[in-house]
């Protein structure tokens, strides 16, 4: 049923000061997306058991079929993968949405992404490989330069990034893993959108990507609701759940469940930075957090972040950058976050080393990110670190509560915390070149139990 989804209820349960300031986001009006009708329903050929497609059914590629229908499709309208007795799935290569068109992945069918590399190539033998170069591979869909396109349907898109490309001995995962030392893996994204205004991913199920799941750059207008994410913890490498940057704005990423091998989301401040953004009602499980950056230089402002858990992730709420690729991050605000079993609860540092060179010429600061009605268990480094005297961390921490007797440290430079008016029991002090003011009020922290519940079963 469409739902109408609004900041009633947080607004109601702030007060003051606080209320107001929690106003600043995704500009849009956001309701519950809706299916569109179909333009044409494309029935499956291919049969996929628990353990995959049969490898005789590898060079049975539908993207011409799938392709011809998207192009053939007029706007406001949708291409059906639809299941067919026992066929329930596709094989694809790269494909390309259209202004106003949606692909929708039916329930019980499988969008397979081709283990050929060459279809994915962007020049001959440029797809895996490990090469210092980026840009590689194709994307699996691609959303360039088109208004008002989406995926949807409660079938599932899987990237097939653990299983070993055709002709090789390594998988997608495995090639990330050999770029390590240096070099960058030619891995193709499952979903790239550019100046893709107004796209919405609503419902489906993405799986086991061989790099990134999503990224959205330079659009304005990217609604995410309902999506599922599900990728091994370990396995998989530079596998992001969803990255919106480089010049987006007006973005809600809401209602969704996303458990990846890297960033759950990240929110990417590059060229042309990043700004009004609501992440609302999500469940955030391995991964590596709810994370700003690396990539600040390009500015982050008008953050809103509420109603999240973080179940066992390697951090929290974590925002990154050094001194090659900073900015200002500003105007950020999370409010009722619960986070337990994470290494790294809380983390805003300046020092991220898996960037590269931590020193440059784009310094970050970060100012102006508030906490409010935040809930951590099961102990981790809780970070605030500053990048030089004059470039600074400045966070306000209102109603921030350690709720158990777990072993926690901190790390504390070039920082300014203030605390209060709701209650805060973090132990900052002594840190390098840091004040921390305010008075903090008593309090209890409010229950996370109804928060942390079971990734969704398929």
């Amino acid at each position: 049923m469409k739902q109408r989804w609004m900041w009633c209820g947080v607004l109601a349960a702030s007060a003051g000061m606080f209320a107001g300031r929690l106003m600043a986001q995704d500009a849009r009006t956001v309701v519950e997306p809706v299916i569109p009708p179909g333009c044409a329903v494309l029935e499956a050929k291919l049969s996929a058991s628990e353990h995959g497609l049969a490898a005789a059914d590898e060079e049975k590629l539908d993207t011409a079929r799938i392709q011809k229908a998207l192009d053939g499709c007029g706007k406001g309208h949708a291409v059906v993968l639809h299941a067919d007795g026992a066929g329930n799935a596709f094989l694809s290569g790269p494909l390309e949405l259209r202004a106003g068109v949606t692909l929708v992945v039916d329930k019980g069918v499988t969008l397979f992404a081709s283990r050929d590399a060459a279809v994915f190539e962007t020049s001959p033998g440029s797809c895996g490989i490990v090469a210092q170069k980026r840009g590689g591979c194709k994307p699996l869909i691609s959303v360039m330069h088109v208004s008002g396109a989406g995926v949807m349907g409660d079938g599932t898109i899987d990237g097939r990034g653990g299983e070993k490309i055709l002709g090789k001995s390594v998988s997608w995962w495995d090639l990330a893993e050999q770029a390590r030392p240096g070099g960058g893996q030619q891995c193709f994204r499952l979903i790239v959108a550019n100046v893709a205004d107004n796209f919405t991913l609503y419902r489906i199920t993405l799986k086991n990507s061989p790099n990134f799941h999503v990224t959205y750059s330079g659009g304005d207008g990217f609604t995410v609701w309902g999506l599922k994410i599900d990728t091994p913890k370990r396995l998989a490498r530079n596998t992001d759940g969803v990255d919106p940057g480089g010049g987006a704005k007006n973005i809600t990423i809401t209602h969704s469940y996303l458990r990846t091998g890297d960033d759950n989301v990240a929110l990417k401040g590059g060229a042309g930075g990043i700004t009004n953004v609501t992440v609302s009602h999500n469940h955030f499980y391995w991964g590596h957090g709810m994370s700003i950056g690396s990539e600040t230089n390009g500015g982050v402002s008008k953050i809103r972040v509420f109603d999240l858990s973080l179940d066992g992730p390697d951090n929290g709420i974590r925002i990154k950058s050094n001194g090659s690729r900073g900015g200002l991050t500003h105007d950020v605000v999370y409010d009722d976050v619960c986070v337990r079993n994470s290494p790294n609860p809380i983390t805003l540092d300046t020092g991220y080393t898996a960037a590269g060179t931590l020193t440059g010429d784009s310094p970050p600061t970060m100012k102006d990110v508030t906490l409010h009605n935040v809930r951590v268990s099961g102990g981790g480094k809780i970070s605030f670190n500053g990048y030089a005297k004059e470039y600074r961390v400045g966070a306000n921490l209102d109603d921030v509560l350690l709720t158990d007797d777990a072993a926690y440290t901190y790390s504390l430079h070039h920082a300014d915390i203030h605390l209060g008016p709701g209650p805060v029991n973090l132990k900052l002090e002594g840190g390098e070149d840091s004040t921390v003011t305010g008075t903090p009020g008593n309090g209890t922290a409010a229950s996370c139990e109804a928060k942390f519940v079971p990734f969704p079963a398929e």
